[in-house]
């Protein structure tokens, strides 16, 4: 099973003068661009179907990542969706509905949809998607691992979701660290100010110290969490007690 670590008191960031400057476009934007684009995705939700929650799952296709640890994960994501423990998820929920993205990421402005929006109102939606996701063409895409222009790329989905959620999440897989494009830290406080909370799923195959980086970088809002996986083998049960935590 993955271990969980919850954020807890995150201290202020003490961001290089070169990550400021990396950032600093969707860092001082932020507040602005969020409240404009959840006011136009508004009224375009307006009849959408109420869910409790909308979530994209963006799943890293850097080339930190193989072949082989792709089909990994996303075998790890349809399996997930196929368990007992989800379905009764879903079912808990004040509406007993959620939306869901699949994504692939690697460096900066690739965040590309395996699977669009998906309604999910039940078991049989849930198998339908898991079966989907094995159908899905998973390419490693290589280059860098951009976190942060990742989380940005994602909160535009949830904009356009065209369901009206109780919540906004962004479910981020990775293995490796920003080496790309906007900081993390810019992009969370973009996250947070849109209402979008961000938890974070790695894989500790080539670096053992990403769990507090995480943590002190990347995932956002008040209830987010890090859960990580030793390696590959250990990733099913990991992502399927994170999907389920943040269904709940």
């Amino acid at each position: 099973m993955g271990r969980d670590v919850s954020e807890g008191g995150l201290g202020p960031a003490k961001p290089t003068r070169r990550a400021l400057l990396a950032g600093m476009g969707v860092a001082l934007a932020a507040p602005a661009m969020a409240g404009r684009a959840w006011a136009r995705a508004s009224g375009a939700r307006a009849g959408g179907t109420p869910v409790d929650l909308a979530l994209v799952m963006a799943v890293d296709s850097s080339a930190s990542i193989s072949k082989v640890m792709l089909d990994f994960q996303l075998r790890g994501h349809a399996a997930a969706f196929r368990d007992k423990a989800v379905h009764q998820a879903l079912a808990g929920g004040p509406k007993g509905k959620v939306a869901v993205q699949l994504a692939l990421f690697s460096g900066p402005g690739t965040l590309t949809t395996l699977v669009p929006w998906t309604l999910l109102a039940g078991a049989q939606d849930a198998l339908a998607l898991a079966d989907r996701i094995d159908a899905a063409p998973g390419v490693a895409m290589g280059g860098n691992t951009a976190l942060g222009d990742c989380i940005v790329q994602a909160v535009r989905q949830l904009d356009i979701c065209p369901y009206s959620p109780d919540r906004r999440t962004i479910d981020l897989v990775s293995n490796g660290f920003n080496n790309g494009g906007i900081d993390p830290r810019s992009a969370r406080a973009h996250a947070q100010a849109a209402g979008v909370g961000v938890n974070g799923l790695v894989i500790l195959d080539e670096y053992d110290w990403l769990e507090p980086y995480y943590r002190e970088n990347v995932v956002a809002g008040e209830d987010a969490f890090v859960i990580t996986a030793a390696n590959r083998h250990a990733f099913a049960d990991a992502f399927l007690s994170k999907l389920v935590r943040e269904v709940v």
